[in-house]
Protein backbone atom coordinates (compact mmCIF):
# COMPACT_ATOMS: atom_id res chain seq x y z
CA UNK A 1 0.00 0.00 0.00
CA UNK A 2 1.11 3.81 -0.59
CA UNK A 3 -0.07 5.55 2.34
CA UNK A 4 0.40 9.21 3.57
CA UNK A 5 0.88 10.31 6.59
CA UNK A 6 0.63 14.07 8.09
CA UNK A 7 1.99 15.23 11.16
CA UNK A 8 0.84 18.50 12.93
CA UNK A 9 3.31 20.78 14.98
CA UNK A 10 2.33 19.43 18.40
CA UNK A 11 3.29 15.82 17.54
CA UNK A 12 6.86 16.97 16.45
CA UNK A 13 7.35 19.77 19.26
CA UNK A 14 10.22 18.42 20.67
CA UNK A 15 12.88 15.56 19.92
CA UNK A 16 10.78 12.94 22.34
CA UNK A 17 8.02 13.36 20.03
CA UNK A 18 10.32 13.46 16.84
CA UNK A 19 11.38 10.29 18.30
CA UNK A 20 7.68 8.90 19.04
CA UNK A 21 6.39 9.92 15.27
CA UNK A 22 9.07 8.16 13.73
CA UNK A 23 7.88 5.28 15.73
CA UNK A 24 4.42 4.90 13.97
CA UNK A 25 6.52 5.70 10.63
CA UNK A 26 8.89 2.88 11.00
CA UNK A 27 6.01 0.80 11.87
CA UNK A 28 3.64 1.53 8.93
CA UNK A 29 7.53 1.39 6.59
CA UNK A 30 7.94 -2.18 8.11
CA UNK A 31 4.81 -3.67 7.62
CA UNK A 32 5.64 -3.24 3.65
CA UNK A 33 4.13 -0.29 2.88
CA UNK A 34 5.14 3.31 0.75
CA UNK A 35 5.48 5.93 3.23
CA UNK A 36 4.99 9.42 2.14
CA UNK A 37 5.71 11.90 5.69
CA UNK A 38 3.96 15.78 5.05
CA UNK A 39 5.32 17.45 8.15
CA UNK A 40 4.10 20.81 10.08
CA UNK A 41 6.74 23.46 11.61
CA UNK A 42 7.66 22.13 14.81
CA UNK A 43 5.52 23.98 17.62
CA UNK A 44 4.97 27.67 18.17
CA UNK A 45 7.91 27.94 15.38
CA UNK A 46 5.82 29.75 12.70
CA UNK A 47 4.60 32.22 15.36
CA UNK A 48 7.94 32.66 16.69
CA UNK A 49 8.85 33.40 13.11
CA UNK A 50 6.30 35.97 12.39
CA UNK A 51 7.71 37.98 15.89
CA UNK A 52 11.24 37.61 14.97
CA UNK A 53 10.07 39.44 11.50
CA UNK A 54 8.32 41.66 13.26
CA UNK A 55 11.77 42.84 15.48
CA UNK A 56 13.29 43.92 12.56
CA UNK A 57 9.98 45.38 10.65
CA UNK A 58 6.32 45.66 11.73
CA UNK A 59 5.15 45.60 8.13
CA UNK A 60 7.64 42.97 6.34
CA UNK A 61 6.02 42.17 2.37
CA UNK A 62 4.76 39.20 2.24
CA UNK A 63 7.01 37.51 -0.45
CA UNK A 64 9.80 38.30 2.50
CA UNK A 65 8.01 36.47 5.35
CA UNK A 66 6.96 33.30 3.25
CA UNK A 67 10.56 33.27 2.58
CA UNK A 68 11.14 33.05 6.74
CA UNK A 69 8.03 30.65 7.13
CA UNK A 70 9.13 28.15 5.08
CA UNK A 71 11.82 27.64 7.27
CA UNK A 72 9.92 26.19 10.40
CA UNK A 73 8.73 22.78 8.15
CA UNK A 74 12.10 22.28 6.58
CA UNK A 75 13.52 21.95 10.02
CA UNK A 76 10.96 19.03 10.83
CA UNK A 77 11.73 17.20 7.91
CA UNK A 78 15.41 17.62 8.68
CA UNK A 79 15.15 16.32 11.91
CA UNK A 80 12.80 13.58 11.31
CA UNK A 81 14.94 12.34 8.32
CA UNK A 82 17.88 12.70 11.31
CA UNK A 83 16.16 10.59 13.44
CA UNK A 84 15.11 7.37 11.01
CA UNK A 85 18.60 7.26 9.65
CA UNK A 86 19.70 6.77 13.50
CA UNK A 87 16.66 4.08 13.54
CA UNK A 88 18.81 2.55 10.48
CA UNK A 89 15.64 3.20 8.04
CA UNK A 90 16.35 4.65 5.05
CA UNK A 91 14.67 8.34 4.73
CA UNK A 92 15.28 11.22 2.29
CA UNK A 93 13.62 15.21 3.19
CA UNK A 94 12.31 17.04 0.42
CA UNK A 95 10.77 20.91 0.29
CA UNK A 96 7.72 22.09 -1.52
CA UNK A 97 10.11 23.24 -4.53
CA UNK A 98 12.02 19.89 -4.57
CA UNK A 99 8.78 17.78 -5.27
CA UNK A 100 7.66 21.08 -7.86
CA UNK A 101 4.65 21.66 -5.52
CA UNK A 102 3.51 24.58 -7.82
CA UNK A 103 1.16 27.48 -6.92
CA UNK A 104 -0.15 30.63 -7.71
CA UNK A 105 1.37 34.04 -6.97
CA UNK A 106 -0.56 34.95 -3.96
CA UNK A 107 1.75 34.83 -1.06
CA UNK A 108 0.64 34.38 2.25
CA UNK A 109 -2.41 32.03 0.97
CA UNK A 110 -1.33 30.58 -2.09
CA UNK A 111 -3.38 27.35 -3.70
CA UNK A 112 -1.78 24.86 -5.58
CA UNK A 113 -2.21 24.41 -9.46
CA UNK A 114 0.12 21.02 -9.72
CA UNK A 115 2.36 18.47 -8.10
CA UNK A 116 4.88 16.81 -10.09
CA UNK A 117 5.29 13.01 -8.76
CA UNK A 118 8.55 12.32 -10.66
CA UNK A 119 10.85 13.11 -7.64
CA UNK A 120 8.90 11.17 -4.80
CA UNK A 121 8.08 8.46 -7.12
CA UNK A 122 11.93 7.92 -7.92
CA UNK A 123 12.75 8.14 -4.07
CA UNK A 124 9.80 5.59 -3.59
CA UNK A 125 11.36 3.47 -6.28
CA UNK A 126 14.96 3.37 -4.03
CA UNK A 127 12.56 1.77 -0.73
CA UNK A 128 12.89 5.48 0.90
CA UNK A 129 10.68 7.07 3.39
CA UNK A 130 9.95 10.50 1.91
CA UNK A 131 9.68 13.12 4.02
CA UNK A 132 8.18 16.63 2.67
CA UNK A 133 7.86 19.75 4.03
CA UNK A 134 4.06 20.70 4.35
CA UNK A 135 2.74 24.51 3.72
CA UNK A 136 4.88 25.65 1.06
CA UNK A 137 5.63 25.79 -2.41
CA UNK A 138 6.68 27.74 -5.47
CA UNK A 139 5.32 30.19 -7.91
CA UNK A 140 5.86 30.43 -11.69
CA UNK A 141 8.32 32.94 -10.51
CA UNK A 142 10.25 30.88 -8.60
CA UNK A 143 9.54 32.36 -5.69
CA UNK A 144 8.78 30.40 -2.25
CA UNK A 145 5.05 31.00 -1.09
CA UNK A 146 2.93 29.59 1.73
CA UNK A 147 -0.50 28.25 1.44
CA UNK A 148 -1.90 29.96 4.45
CA UNK A 149 -3.84 28.35 7.81
CA UNK A 150 -4.16 24.77 7.40
CA UNK A 151 -1.70 24.33 4.82
CA UNK A 152 0.44 21.21 5.50
CA UNK A 153 -3.40 19.17 6.10
CA UNK A 154 -4.08 20.54 2.41
CA UNK A 155 0.06 19.65 1.42
CA UNK A 156 -1.01 15.84 2.56
CA UNK A 157 -4.29 15.17 0.66
CA UNK A 158 -2.92 16.73 -2.40
CA UNK A 159 -0.02 14.89 -2.44
CA UNK A 160 -2.05 11.89 -1.68
CA UNK A 161 -4.70 12.43 -4.68
CA UNK A 162 -2.12 13.21 -7.09
CA UNK A 163 -0.15 10.07 -6.02
CA UNK A 164 -3.31 7.77 -6.40
CA UNK A 165 -2.44 7.11 -2.26
CA UNK A 166 -4.60 3.76 -1.00
CA UNK A 167 -4.81 6.49 2.57
CA UNK A 168 -3.91 9.61 3.71
CA UNK A 169 -3.81 9.84 7.65
CA UNK A 170 -3.57 12.96 9.56
CA UNK A 171 -1.98 12.61 13.18
CA UNK A 172 -3.10 15.13 15.53
CA UNK A 173 -3.12 16.01 19.43
CA UNK A 174 -6.64 13.78 19.51
CA UNK A 175 -7.51 10.60 18.32
CA UNK A 176 -10.38 11.55 15.81
CA UNK A 177 -13.22 13.20 15.10
CA UNK A 178 -15.70 14.71 18.03
CA UNK A 179 -19.21 15.32 18.20
CA UNK A 180 -18.11 18.64 20.13
CA UNK A 181 -14.42 20.05 21.44
CA UNK A 182 -13.60 17.04 24.12
CA UNK A 183 -11.69 19.54 25.99
CA UNK A 184 -14.32 21.92 26.79
CA UNK A 185 -17.31 18.96 26.24
CA UNK A 186 -16.54 16.56 28.89
CA UNK A 187 -19.47 14.17 27.15
CA UNK A 188 -18.21 14.56 23.43
CA UNK A 189 -17.90 11.67 21.76
CA UNK A 190 -15.57 10.31 19.39
CA UNK A 191 -17.37 9.27 15.46
CA UNK A 192 -16.51 6.51 13.64
CA UNK A 193 -16.90 8.09 10.59
CA UNK A 194 -18.14 11.12 9.35
CA UNK A 195 -19.04 12.40 5.66
CA UNK A 196 -17.19 14.68 3.36
CA UNK A 197 -20.08 17.13 3.60
CA UNK A 198 -20.44 16.71 7.58
CA UNK A 199 -16.35 17.29 8.39
CA UNK A 200 -16.68 20.21 5.46
CA UNK A 201 -19.38 21.99 7.13
CA UNK A 202 -17.79 21.39 10.80
CA UNK A 203 -14.31 22.75 9.38
CA UNK A 204 -15.81 26.05 8.36
CA UNK A 205 -18.22 26.60 11.56
CA UNK A 206 -14.75 26.12 13.60
CA UNK A 207 -13.82 23.24 14.54
CA UNK A 208 -9.71 22.95 14.48
CA UNK A 209 -9.16 19.07 13.44
CA UNK A 210 -9.32 19.78 9.72
CA UNK A 211 -9.37 22.52 7.68
CA UNK A 212 -11.67 23.04 5.05
CA UNK A 213 -9.55 23.27 2.02
CA UNK A 214 -8.28 19.76 2.49
CA UNK A 215 -11.46 18.41 3.16
CA UNK A 216 -12.70 20.16 0.31
CA UNK A 217 -9.69 18.17 -1.99
CA UNK A 218 -10.52 14.84 -0.28
CA UNK A 219 -13.89 15.08 -1.53
CA UNK A 220 -13.31 16.19 -5.41
CA UNK A 221 -10.40 13.56 -5.04
CA UNK A 222 -12.11 10.91 -3.84
CA UNK A 223 -9.05 10.52 -0.64
CA UNK A 224 -9.58 8.09 1.64
CA UNK A 225 -9.07 10.32 4.85
CA UNK A 226 -8.38 9.27 8.54
CA UNK A 227 -7.56 11.52 11.59
CA UNK A 228 -5.65 9.29 14.47
CA UNK A 229 -3.37 10.55 17.67
CA UNK A 230 0.15 10.82 16.96
CA UNK A 231 0.12 9.74 20.69
CA UNK A 232 -2.12 6.78 21.23
CA UNK A 233 -2.14 3.73 18.90
CA UNK A 234 -6.08 3.20 17.90
CA UNK A 235 -8.16 3.84 15.01
CA UNK A 236 -9.02 7.34 14.32
CA UNK A 237 -12.00 8.74 12.40
CA UNK A 238 -12.72 7.91 9.02
CA UNK A 239 -14.05 10.40 6.59
CA UNK A 240 -15.66 9.84 3.25
CA UNK A 241 -18.15 9.76 0.79
CA UNK A 242 -21.32 7.78 2.42
CA UNK A 243 -21.52 6.69 5.94
CA UNK A 244 -23.71 3.31 6.12
CA UNK A 245 -26.60 3.57 8.65
CA UNK A 246 -25.74 1.37 11.28
CA UNK A 247 -22.62 3.72 11.80
CA UNK A 248 -23.94 7.01 11.64
CA UNK A 249 -26.20 9.30 13.60
CA UNK A 250 -28.54 12.18 12.68
CA UNK A 251 -26.45 14.70 14.51
CA UNK A 252 -22.80 14.44 13.92
CA UNK A 253 -21.37 17.61 15.97
CA UNK A 254 -21.70 20.74 17.65
CA UNK A 255 -19.54 23.44 16.34
CA UNK A 256 -18.37 26.70 18.07
CA UNK A 257 -16.77 29.95 15.90
CA UNK A 258 -15.90 32.63 17.70
CA UNK A 259 -13.72 34.62 14.98
CA UNK A 260 -16.89 36.54 13.40
CA UNK A 261 -18.04 39.94 13.80
CA UNK A 262 -21.54 40.94 12.91
CA UNK A 263 -22.36 44.07 10.71
CA UNK A 264 -25.42 46.21 10.41
CA UNK A 265 -26.69 48.56 7.69
CA UNK A 266 -28.89 50.44 9.65
CA UNK A 267 -31.65 52.59 8.08
CA UNK A 268 -31.31 51.53 4.67
CA UNK A 269 -34.57 52.72 2.24
CA UNK A 270 -37.01 50.32 1.57
CA UNK A 271 -36.28 49.88 -2.52
CA UNK A 272 -35.09 47.34 -4.88
CA UNK A 273 -31.34 47.31 -5.38
CA UNK A 274 -30.03 47.80 -2.07
CA UNK A 275 -28.81 44.31 -1.09
CA UNK A 276 -27.35 44.65 -4.15
CA UNK A 277 -25.29 47.94 -3.26
CA UNK A 278 -24.57 46.76 -0.12
CA UNK A 279 -22.93 43.15 -0.90
CA UNK A 280 -21.35 44.44 -4.01
CA UNK A 281 -19.47 46.75 -1.82
CA UNK A 282 -18.20 43.64 0.22
CA UNK A 283 -17.63 41.64 -2.94
CA UNK A 284 -15.44 44.53 -4.68
CA UNK A 285 -13.51 44.67 -1.08
CA UNK A 286 -13.02 40.49 -1.66
CA UNK A 287 -14.63 40.34 1.90
CA UNK A 288 -17.05 36.97 2.46
CA UNK A 289 -19.71 36.96 3.90
CA UNK A 290 -21.85 34.80 5.84
CA UNK A 291 -25.53 34.75 7.45
CA UNK A 292 -27.37 37.42 6.11
CA UNK A 293 -30.71 38.78 7.77
CA UNK A 294 -32.82 41.59 6.61
CA UNK A 295 -35.28 43.53 8.77
CA UNK A 296 -38.58 45.58 8.14
CA UNK A 297 -38.44 48.46 10.11
CA UNK A 298 -40.45 51.85 10.00
CA UNK A 299 -41.11 54.66 7.55
CA UNK A 300 -39.97 52.94 4.76
CA UNK A 301 -36.56 52.15 6.14
CA UNK A 302 -35.04 48.67 6.90
CA UNK A 303 -32.16 47.36 8.60
CA UNK A 304 -29.47 44.98 6.72
CA UNK A 305 -27.30 42.53 9.29
CA UNK A 306 -24.63 40.61 8.31
CA UNK A 307 -21.67 38.33 9.61
CA UNK A 308 -18.26 38.66 8.64
CA UNK A 309 -14.38 36.88 9.67
CA UNK A 310 -13.29 38.69 12.53
CA UNK A 311 -10.35 39.70 10.63
CA UNK A 312 -12.68 41.55 8.20
CA UNK A 313 -14.36 43.76 10.35
CA UNK A 314 -12.96 46.89 9.83
CA UNK A 315 -12.14 46.62 6.33
CA UNK A 316 -16.05 46.22 5.72
CA UNK A 317 -17.22 48.55 7.90
CA UNK A 318 -14.50 51.16 6.17
CA UNK A 319 -15.82 49.98 3.27
CA UNK A 320 -19.12 50.26 4.14
CA UNK A 321 -18.87 54.28 5.57
CA UNK A 322 -16.82 55.36 2.27
CA UNK A 323 -19.79 54.20 0.03
CA UNK A 324 -22.43 55.37 2.86
CA UNK A 325 -23.99 58.08 0.72
CA UNK A 326 -24.69 55.64 -2.11
CA UNK A 327 -26.18 53.14 0.12
CA UNK A 328 -28.65 55.45 1.99
CA UNK A 329 -28.42 53.99 5.56
CA UNK A 330 -28.74 55.78 8.60
CA UNK A 331 -25.83 54.74 10.27
CA UNK A 332 -23.43 51.18 10.30
CA UNK A 333 -22.92 49.39 13.03
CA UNK A 334 -20.20 46.69 14.08
CA UNK A 335 -20.69 44.12 17.33
CA UNK A 336 -17.22 41.90 17.55
CA UNK A 337 -19.26 40.28 20.91
CA UNK A 338 -20.86 37.94 19.01
CA UNK A 339 -20.05 33.88 18.08
CA UNK A 340 -21.91 31.65 15.74
CA UNK A 341 -22.88 27.85 17.33
CA UNK A 342 -24.17 25.05 14.75
CA UNK A 343 -25.51 21.37 14.81
CA UNK A 344 -24.17 19.53 11.37
CA UNK A 345 -25.82 16.60 10.58
CA UNK A 346 -26.50 14.59 7.10
CA UNK A 347 -30.36 14.69 6.86
CA UNK A 348 -30.87 16.79 9.96
CA UNK A 349 -33.46 18.58 7.88
CA UNK A 350 -35.48 15.77 7.01
CA UNK A 351 -36.03 14.41 10.61
CA UNK A 352 -38.96 15.34 12.70
CA UNK A 353 -38.09 17.82 15.72
CA UNK A 354 -34.27 17.43 15.37
CA UNK A 355 -33.76 21.55 14.35
CA UNK A 356 -36.50 22.32 17.52
CA UNK A 357 -33.91 20.77 20.02
CA UNK A 358 -31.11 23.32 19.33
CA UNK A 359 -33.87 26.37 20.25
CA UNK A 360 -34.93 23.86 22.76
CA UNK A 361 -31.39 23.91 24.37
CA UNK A 362 -30.92 27.88 23.95
CA UNK A 363 -34.18 28.74 25.55
CA UNK A 364 -33.64 26.25 28.60
CA UNK A 365 -30.34 28.47 29.27
CA UNK A 366 -31.78 31.82 28.26
CA UNK A 367 -29.52 32.51 25.16
CA UNK A 368 -30.60 35.32 22.91
CA UNK A 369 -30.85 33.93 19.46
CA UNK A 370 -29.49 36.97 17.15
CA UNK A 371 -29.96 35.39 13.57
CA UNK A 372 -30.71 32.03 12.12
CA UNK A 373 -28.63 30.12 8.77
CA UNK A 374 -29.59 26.87 7.97
CA UNK A 375 -28.99 24.31 5.18
CA UNK A 376 -29.51 20.30 4.21
CA UNK A 377 -27.28 19.77 6.81
CA UNK A 378 -26.31 22.46 9.32
CA UNK A 379 -28.30 24.87 11.42
CA UNK A 380 -26.81 27.79 12.80
CA UNK A 381 -27.49 30.81 15.05
CA UNK A 382 -25.63 34.19 16.08
CA UNK A 383 -25.40 34.62 19.56
CA UNK A 384 -23.38 36.51 22.42
CA UNK A 385 -19.73 35.26 22.40
CA UNK A 386 -19.96 35.39 26.57
CA UNK A 387 -22.97 33.06 26.02
CA UNK A 388 -21.04 30.53 23.13
CA UNK A 389 -19.40 27.22 25.50
CA UNK A 390 -22.35 27.31 27.21
CA UNK A 391 -24.58 27.33 24.74
CA UNK A 392 -22.16 24.25 22.57
CA UNK A 393 -22.68 22.53 26.28
CA UNK A 394 -26.45 22.71 26.39
CA UNK A 395 -27.00 22.00 22.94
CA UNK A 396 -24.36 18.78 23.09
CA UNK A 397 -26.44 17.53 26.00
CA UNK A 398 -29.86 18.28 24.05
CA UNK A 399 -28.42 16.01 21.35
CA UNK A 400 -26.16 13.80 22.66
CA UNK A 401 -26.91 13.33 26.27
CA UNK A 402 -29.56 10.35 26.07
CA UNK A 403 -27.87 8.18 23.39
Amino acid sequence: MLIVQKYGGSSVADAAKIERVAGIIADTYRAGNEVVVVLSAQGDTTDDLIEKAKEINPSPSKRELDVLLTVGEQISVALMAMQLEKMHLPAVSLTGWQIELNTNASHGAARIKSISTERIRRELDKNRIVLIAGFQGVNKYGDLTTLGRGGSDTTAVAIAAVLGADKCQIYTDVDGIYTADPRKVPGAKKLDAITYDEMLELASLGSQVLHNRSVEMAKRYRVDLEVLSSYERKPGTKVKEVVKNVERMIISGVAKDANIARITVAGVPDEPGVAFRVFSIMGKARINVDIILQSAGRDGRNDISFTVAEDDAEAARAALEENREAIGCDHIALDRDVAKVSVVGAGMMNSSGMAVRMFEALAGCRINIQMISSSEIKLSAVIAQADADRAVAAIHEKYFGES
